[in-house]
């Protein structure tokens, strides 16, 4: 999909961050949108902006951890505009505290998000993708689905999930000779409000843990973030890193390997030290 003009492009959490701005990017090179999100008001602002783009788009709010409302949705976008070339499965939700303290439904609402809304998202769609003859599949994983970190057990899980789902997907699309390219996003700390929605358990303060996240961590915009993401899609590329952060970590982790976790432990034990304070 070297050309979005006229092609139909699904994104979720097209309410805000990395979402909105593909959204917007996309309509400007000319594609057809058909965004979601469960903010009511971020979504009617996206809209907003796709169309003042020109752009067509459908827009709807929609829980992607639902499978059978995911399911209607794709046959009600197949619908409206009677083909799909695209799915960005982007929506996300984090989630902050130790393994020891952090409840069982709060892992399960991680993973019900972001990893069955990925999984939701591409069966429901992936018939209509491969009949579209040109396709294309782009799956929100994070820099976090290449290394763990100590606090973000819930969160790993599920982008881990998402890397092996999706580059599973890529070799089984290859196989079958379906006209569909499959590519995995990894996203570092990108300036998105996911931190400050995000919730915690134990002694993380979820106010104080998110504006660490905003001010150390989150060092690429959403807009460059969607600007990459476009651009390894054209390229075809199978697997993109988003930020410099990103990229000298996953360096590392090949470096080391399993290493890397005691790295990691003192790291972030030093660093729960010294800004908790």
């Amino acid at each position: 999909m070297k050309d979005f003009r006229n092609k139909v492009i699904v994104i979720t959490g097209a309410a805000s961050g990395m979402g909105r701005d593909l959204a917007v990017q996309l309509a400007k090179r000319g594609a057809k949108l058909a965004i979601s999100d469960m903010n009511a008001d971020g979504l009617a602002e996206t809209e907003r902006l796709v169309k003042d783009t020109g752009a067509q788009v459908h827009s709807q709010l929609l829980n992607v951890a639902e499978r059978e409302a995911f399911l209607e949705y794709a046959d009600t976008v197949a619908a409206h505009y009677g083909t799909v070339n695209a799915i960005f499965n982007n929506a996300g939700i984090a989630h902050h505290g130790e393994v020891e303290v952090t409840e069982f439904k709060d892992i399960e609402r991680v993973m019900d998000v972001d990893y069955w809304g990925v999984v939701n998202g591409t069966k429901a769609f992936l018939p209509y993708i491969i009949a579209s003859g040109d396709g294309h599949i782009v799956n929100t994983s994070s820099l976090f689905g290449i290394l763990a970190e100590p606090g973000q057990a819930a969160y790993n899980s599920a982008k881990f999930a998402v890397r092996g789902f999706t580059e599973a997907l890529n070799q089984e699309m290859i196989i079958a000779k379906h006209p569909v390219k499959v590519t995995c996003v990894h996203p570092g700390g990108i300036k998105t409000a996911i931190a400050r929605n995000a919730t915690t358990s134990g002694d993380h303060d979820q106010k104080s843990t998110a504006e660490l996240f905003d001010k150390y961590l989150a060092n690429t915009s959403s807009e460059k973030a969607a600007q990459i993401i476009i651009k390894a899609v054209e390229r075809e590329h199978a697997r993109v890193l988003v930020g410099a952060d990103a990229k000298l970590l996953d360096v590392a982790v090949r470096l080391v390997g399993s290493k890397y976790q005691a790295v990691g432990a003192r790291l972030t034990g030093w660093g729960l030290s010294k800004f908790s304070k």
